[in-house]
C-alpha cells in the first residue's frame, strides 16, 4: 500500500468484543461493535455511562487489547502487534486526553506537554519551548512553570489536551475534554479540536456526556449495552460565536508514560 493510501486509513471495527472477568462474574462491555471511523472528520461518541465508550476508545489507542473481533487503526491490525510493536505505535501515532488528566506531578505544565516529544527523540529544550507555544494556544501562557498541584481542573484539563497535541498524532483521542471546563474556555478548546481533527490523515474520536459538543462534530456514535444503538451525521454545526450552546437548545442524541508502558 502506497504511503497516500496508509495516510487516509482510518479506524474499522468488525465485531468488536471485550469481555472483563470469568465466569458468572464476567462483564461483556463490548458486544459486537462494527463501525467505521473515517479520518479528517470528527467522530463523538456518546451514550449511557458503562455502555463501553472509554472502553472502546482504549482499544482503538492500544491501551486494551480487544477479547476477540477484527480492528484495523490507520492500517495497523492491532490485535496482532506485539507488545513492543504497540507501544511503539502509541508514541508515534495516538494522542489521548484522559478524564483523569493523567498529568505527572513532579513536571511543570511545560514539562508535561512535552512528554511525547521526548518519548519521540526530541531534545528538553525544543520539546518545552514548543509546548510553551501549545500552552498558549489552549490560553495558559502564564502557567507553563506550574506545577499541576498549582492548577486548577479546567486549567490541568487544557494541559492534558495540550500534551495530546503536541505531537500531531494521527489519532486523536479524548474522554471527556471539557467536563472540567466552563462554557466559555470549552468552546476555545473544542474549536482547537476540531481544527485539528478536520486534516485529512486524522482521526479524532471524543467520548461525551456534555450536549454542548455536539455542533463540533462530524458524526454521533451512541452506544448502548456494548453495541452501536445509532450512527448519524451530527447537526449543522453553529457559528464560532455561538457553537457552544445550553444542552436544551441541542438535538437529543438518537499517564503519558503509562501509554508508552501499555498500562491502561
Amino acid at each position: 500500500m502506497n504511503a497516500i493510501n496508509l495516510l487516509r486509513q482510518g479506524v474499522t471495527c468488525r465485531n468488536l468484543i471485550k469481555d472483563y472477568g470469568s465466569g458468572s462474574a464476567m462483564v461483556h462491555a463490548l458486544r459486537g461493535v462494527n463501525i467505521d471511523i473515517n479520518p479528517g472528520e470528527l467522530t463523538l461518541l456518546v451514550g449511557p455511562s458503562g455502555c463501553g465508550k472509554t472502553t472502546l476508545i482504549s482499544i482503538l489507542a492500544a491501551t486494551l487489547d480487544p477479547t476477540s473481533g477484527e480492528l484495523s487503526v490507520l492500517g495497523m491490525d492491532l490485535p496482532h502487534l506485539t507488545k513492543f510493536q504497540k507501544a511503539a505505535f502509541r508514541a508515534r501515532n495516538v494522542g489521548f486526553v484522559f478524564q483523569q488528566f493523567n498529568l505527572l506531578p513532579a513536571l511543570t505544565a511545560a514539562e508535561n506537554v512535552a512528554v511525547p516529544l521526548v518519548i519521540n527523540g526530541s531534545a528538553k529544550c525544543p520539546a518545552v519551548a514548543r509546548a510553551m507555544e501549545m500552552l498558549a494556544a489552549v490560553g495558559l501562557a502564564d502557567r507553563c512553570h506550574s506545577l499541576p498541584a498549582q492548577l486548577s481542573g479546567g486549567q490541568q484539563q487544557r494541559v492534558a489536551i495540550a500534551r495530546a497535541m503536541i505531537h500531531e498524532p494521527r489519532l486523536l483521542v479524548c474522554d471527556e475534554p471539557t467536563s472540567s471546563i466552563d462554557a466559555k474556555t470549552g468552546q476555545t478548546i473544542m474549536e482547537l479540536i476540531r481544527k485539528e481533527a478536520v486534516k485529512p490523515d486524522r482521526v479524532a474520536v471524543i467520548v461525551t456526556h456534555d450536549a454542548r459538543v455536539y455542533d463540533f462534530g462530524d458524526r454521533i456514535i451512541t452506544l448502548e449495552d456494548g453495541v452501536v444503538a445509532n450512527d448519524r451525521r451530527a447537526p449543522a454545526r453553529a457559528t464560532s460565536s455561538n457553537a457552544i450552546v445550553e444542552p436544551s437548545a441541542v438535538l437529543a442524541p438518537v499517564s503519558p508514560l503509562a501509554i508508552v508502558a501499555g498500562r491502561s
